[in-house]
């Protein structure tokens, strides 16, 4: 097998945050394929994500956001395992991705489970109206290659504690 180089591993970790190591193991596997290495990564992610999501959250952050002119307003609680992790830059910023994201796509439920079962039975077509009216399955308006669910997961990867949209509510004015 060919030597990985640190340039590689470097480049690998600045486009997906994963540890160095965890970059050097995935461009082994994947045999200095970026692409490949960067799916080896994202499954990988998804994993821990599932080892995690029975602990605890007890920690986390509410966030405002009033968008430009007033008219808009959200408030989100976004939970974590420890403030270690709350009151980390990536997790902060997570938070005002997320409380931008419900003022501008205005989501009316958190999951799908929150949705009233007759309500979804009479949606022509299911799938769009999850897109449009569940926040965990919108696309995430920073990069609508992924869910809100999918930004989450990828944050439970990079911070390696377990992390969950609570609530939210979003406010307008004369809505």
């Amino acid at each position: 097998m060919a030597q990985i180089s640190a340039d590689k591993i470097k480049e690998l970790r600045e486009m997906t945050s994963a540890g160095v190591i965890e970059c050097k193991k995935a461009l082994e596997e994947a045999e200095g394929d970026m692409k490949k290495a960067i799916e080896i990564l994202k499954k990988r992610g998804i994993a821990i994500a599932e080892k995690k999501a029975s602990r605890a959250t007890g920690q986390g952050r509410i966030e405002a956001y009033i968008h430009m002119g007033g008219k808009i307003g959200v408030l989100v609680e976004l939970d974590c395992e420890t403030d270690f992790v709350a009151n980390n830059d990536l997790f902060k910023q997570a938070c005002k991705d997320i409380a931008m994201h419900i003022a501008a796509m205005a989501p009316e439920y958190l999951s799908e489970e929150d949705v009233p079962a007759d309500l979804l039975a009479e949606a022509e077509d299911k799938d769009e109206f999850l897109k449009e009216k569940v926040l965990l399955s919108q696309p995430f308006i920073k990069d609508e290659s992924k869910t809100i669910k999918d930004y989450i997961t990828e944050l439970v990867a990079k911070t390696g504690e377990n992390i969950v949209l609570k609530r939210f509510v979003r406010f307008e004015v004369g809505a």
